[in-house]
């Protein structure tokens, strides 16, 4: 967002790719933490209780990335050669549709998990904003699609995710609210410990 506010030249083509190779380490990092949370899925136990809506922050690492594949490729005209400005727009569309493709993959992966902890009981921990966030970086991603294509495709699961997104604020934001209020505050250093245990 900053590229069409710096100078132009050497200082703005430099802002531009750096913004690509932060990319690039991001996408690999989230790719390998994503590896290891699957493995751990795959050949250790489900986690249960509190701990289920935190396996909803891999679907945040992709929904991010296609959101960020986006940004370059806007300010690509004002940079880059008129070659490599349409190269970025390719890259953000192919790319973005390819890593949500995964996203929804792992949605339907982070969905099934939890659907099957409700039937057995969640309670309500703070970890159930990690239901909200990645979630939101999902409705990010499909409208950066659905504003790049016009396809159908991605604009009715824009809608409908944006929808769930926000009864999901409703639902998260009224449980903390509870929470908070019908929790005590410790009174001695004692109690604080041992709350936290």
């Amino acid at each position: 967002m900053l590229v069409p506010y710096t100078p132009p030249g050497q200082l703005r083509l430099t802002l531009l790719l750096g913004c690509y190779a932060m990319l690039g380490l991001g996408i690999v990092a989230a790719l390998l933490v994503l590896t290891m949370l699957y493995g751990r899925l795959v050949h250790h136990d489900a986690p249960t209780g509190a701990m289920v809506p935190t396996v909803w922050i891999g679907l945040g690492a992709l929904g991010q990335a296609v959101t960020a594949l986006g940004a370059p490729a806007t300010a690509a005209p004002s940079t880059l050669p008129a070659l490599y400005a349409r190269g970025a727009e390719v890259l953000a569309l192919l790319g973005g549709i390819l890593v949500w493709g995964f996203a929804l993959l792992w949605l339907a992966l982070a969905t099934a998990l939890t659907a099957r902890t409700i039937r057995a009981g969640l309670p309500f921990a703070p970890t159930w904003w990690s239901f909200i966030f990645p979630f939101g970086a999902l409705v990010t991603a499909t409208s950066t699609l659905a504003a790049r294509t016009d396809a159908v495709l991605f604009v009715w699961p824009a809608v409908v995710f944006y929808v769930l997104l926000v009864l999901a604020w409703i639902v998260v934001g009224g449980r903390t609210l509870r929470h908070v209020a019908t929790r005590t505050a410790p009174s001695t250093p004692r109690e604080l410990i041992n709350s936290a245990g």
